[in-house]
């Protein structure tokens, strides 16, 4: 499904140019589920980045079924974004004003989808991870783990092939983190997600397919999960 070749990074800042990312070569297969662990600052979330197309790399090619996702410009480079992939970030990222249900319907809407089906897809989607009852709260009157969910509704509503989460555990408290960690599992069974997470958790780490470990913009090594084995 997605095929890294020769991707470098670099970025030009005071003291001069910082290389973030070293010639990265990576295949990730339809439906797999890998983790990305490694210190701050090895380049771990700038990676996703990358393969999400929000942001570009200074060479190197990202394919997407063959596609080469960064000769598409613009519109289009949206478009794909918008269609095939779905974020997950850490602080969640959700808009304060507005309630569970239309922070999810959102994406939705911009793509132009009638507001009736927008919230009949959402309601849906909320109730599949748990928050039925919390459509009309606002992201300041629901706990970090249902702000988290409501981050993952949102993130699958235009049903992507490719999940990015980057620390999606990060700011939970430990039992709140095996909720997240047992339904993108089980969404992942349900939906066949291909799913790439950044993660310092080493708990959700082992419980996805691979491990990659980043290291200086470098990938130190490929581990196949037992967990996930059995």
């Amino acid at each position: 499904m997605i095929e890294v070749r020769n991707l470098c990074k670099n970025f030009t800042t005071a003291g001069g140019e910082l290389s973030v990312l070293h010639e990265l070569n990576l295949t990730v297969a339809d439906g797999e589920r890998i983790a990305v662990v490694g210190r701050s600052g090895a380049g771990k979330t700038t990676l996703m980045h990358i393969l999400g197309g929000i942001d570009r790399p200074s060479s190197g090619q990202v394919l997407f079924d063959g596609e080469d996702v960064f000769s598409l410009q613009g519109a289009r480079l949206d478009a794909f974004r918008n269609r095939q992939i779905g974020f997950i970030f850490q602080f969640h990222q959700l808009l304060p004003e507005f309630t569970a249900l239309e922070n999810v319907m959102m994406p939705l809407l911009i793509g132009r989808v009638e507001r009736k089906e927008a919230v009949a897809a959402a309601t849906a989607l909320l109730s599949e991870v748990g928050l039925a009852q919390r459509l009309d709260h606002k992201p300041g009157a629901l706990s970090g783990g249902e702000q988290q969910r409501v981050a993952i509704a949102r993130a699958l509503i235009r049903q992507p092939r490719l999940l990015l989460a980057d620390e999606p555990t990060g700011n939970l408290d430990s039992g709140t983190s095996d909720e997240i960690m047992v339904l993108l599992d089980r969404l992942h069974q349900d939906r066949g997600l291909t799913m790439v997470i950044v993660t310092h958790n080493e708990g959700l780490a082992a419980c996805l397919d691979r491990t990659l470990r980043m290291r200086d913009g470098l990938l130190a090594g490929h581990a196949q999960n037992t967990l996930s084995a059995q």
